[in-house]
């Protein structure tokens, strides 16, 4: 994979992705559904060494269901969702797809989770496996 580059819609956050994502998910829980202000939330697990950013961000600290900590990083000028760090995943950052500046060549979601909370119409997508919680 090329590097790959991102940001919030204002432009004041810019990042490049230096690897490719361990992993690909789409989050259907309440929070992430709130945070993006959308159904779900695509997330593509990247080694925070292979994450650089310029620009700062802001930062909510949010809990879960597991209590642990999680912050979620957004632009504190157009409030873009950037990436969210997770306690019990040290060393990744979530990065969220929506703020990739190119879609192509996206790894496709290869895991739901929080489905019990996706809404009913909304049809599983293709090939990937499904949590009704977090595994």
């Amino acid at each position: 994979m090329p590097d790959r580059k991102g940001g919030c819609l204002c432009g004041a956050v810019r990042y490049v992705l230096n690897g490719e994502p361990q992993a690909t998910a789409i989050c259907h829980c309440t929070h992430c559904q709130k945070q993006s202000g959308s159904l779900f939330s695509f997330n593509l697990f990247v080694r925070e060494s292979d994450y650089e950013q310029q620009g700062e961000t802001r930062a909510y600290e949010d809990r879960g269901d597991s209590g642990e900590p999680s912050w979620r990083h957004f632009c504190g000028r157009c409030g873009s969702p950037v990436l969210t760090k997770v306690s019990s995943l040290p060393g990744l950052v979530l990065v969220k797809a929506g703020t990739l500046d190119s879609m192509e060549g996206l790894p496709a979601p290869q895991t739901e989770i929080y489905t019990d909370r996706a809404v009913k119409w909304l049809e599983p997508f293709a090939g990937a496996t499904r949590f009704a919680l977090s595994p």
